[in-house]
């Protein structure tokens, strides 16, 4: 078996779901490049890519730097591709975070359906569900935070992720008014995504720790990690990082081995595919860590995080990002949640979600395929 049409639909979608402090001057349109990989015996992988400051940056890079490396190779040799774009990464191509991870799912994709397999019991299952946490977006009023939790409790979601606007006195409010309104049993989160001083860093924690909430996350940016160190000494709180550390494990090693984090994170986005996020876990695992993994903000890839959720141990909640009505695109129906908060893996060979082709033909800005000669 060996991949001879590789192709893919950059499809628009006309939103952007960032406010203006993050969006900047430049386009954030959130679109997506879907990608389909196609074996010679009929075999078919999909994924999709993050494309959410330019399509044609992720269309070309696809095919540019990674459809030759994929066209003609067997689906089965997933470490040796993996370990190919990583040498061609470093020699002067520099992929963007979210690449080449789709083209590592969309092999992992072939692969189970090719053994009648859904993706998590051909990786290895541990588990069929997980508990989902509602993950929202900032908010400009600082109230929609406790309308926003109440409202997935009341979904039987007992379980939220904040991700607080800053100045951090202000965040501290928000945390405080959650805790207040959704009362002591919830269990919640905070992300703030902020550019805390350590100081500011330690003061919010302290307050988290009082309100009994569940991690702090990514209160610097990834790579300051002699602050990340000090800050897990001074807190009993768990601290979560690594969401957009460079270098796949090799970087999260290096924050495991200064003791910059308490949790580390991963997704099948930004992390290299199926293959990144399980070297990601698995070492986590070694040093008795959990890898909680990250949204992709695609619910199709999501997909694939629950599958790989599924697969290992050391992982307790599923990120589920809302309103799923902003991320569902251009995936068809919604995640399987249940009335109590919980997500069960699809039983179909391979991913199990299915996207919608006539929404994304309507939306296509460029659609281009390499084939085998």
């Amino acid at each position: 078996m060996k991949i001879v049409k590789f192709e893919t639909w950059w499809v628009k979608r006309n939103k952007c779901l960032f406010d203006e402090k993050r969006k900047g001057k430049s386009s954030m349109d959130w679109d997506v490049v879907v990608l389909k990989l196609t074996t010679d015996n009929g075999y078919q992988g999909i994924a999709t890519a993050l494309a959410a400051r330019s399509g044609r940056v992720t269309e070309s890079y696809l095919h540019d730097n990674i459809a030759p490396v994929v066209l003609g190779a067997s689906p089965y040799d997933r470490e040796k591709i993996w370990h190919e774009l990583w040498n061609i990464d470093r020699h002067l191509t520099f992929f963007p975070v979210y690449l080449p991870g789709p083209v590592d799912v969309a092999l992992w994709d072939i692969c189970a359906k090719a053994a009648g397999l859904p993706l998590y019991q051909y990786i290895g299952a541990y588990r069929q569900s997980l508990p989902v946490y509602a993950s929202g977006l900032f908010h400009e009023d600082p109230q929609e935070y406790v309308r926003e939790a109440l409202y997935y409790k009341s979904r039987g979601i007992n379980c939220y992720k904040a991700h607080p606007s800053g100045p951090w006195e202000l965040d501290m409010e928000i945390h405080e008014n959650i805790r207040k309104a959704v009362g002591p049993d919830m269990k919640l989160m905070s992300d703030p995504v902020a550019e805390y001083t350590l100081e500011e860093a330690v003061r919010v924690g302290r307050h988290l720790e009082k309100l009994g909430y569940e991690w702090l996350e990514e209160p610097f940016r990834d790579f300051e990690l002699n602050k990340y160190t000090q800050l897990c000494a001074a807190l009993d709180i768990p601290i979560a990082a690594t969401e957009t550390t460079r270098g796949c494990h090799w970087g999260v090693a290096q924050v495991i081995n200064q003791k910059a984090a308490d949790i580390v994170r991963a997704d099948v986005s930004w992390k290299c595919g199926v293959t990144g996020t399980l070297k990601i876990a698995h070492l986590a695992e070694s040093f008795g860590m959990q890898c909680e993994i990250h949204t992709t903000t695609m619910n199709y890839m999501d997909l694939v995080n629950l599958h790989v959720s599924c697969a290992i141990r050391n992982c307790r909640y599923f990120e589920y990002f809302v309103p799923e009505e902003d991320f569902m695109f251009p995936m068809k129906g919604l995640l399987p949640i249940d009335e109590k908060g919980i997500i069960t893996v699809p039983d179909k060979p391979g991913i199990g979600g299915e996207l919608d082709w006539e929404l994304i033909e309507r939306n296509c800005v460029s659609h281009q395929m390499e084939v085998l000669e």
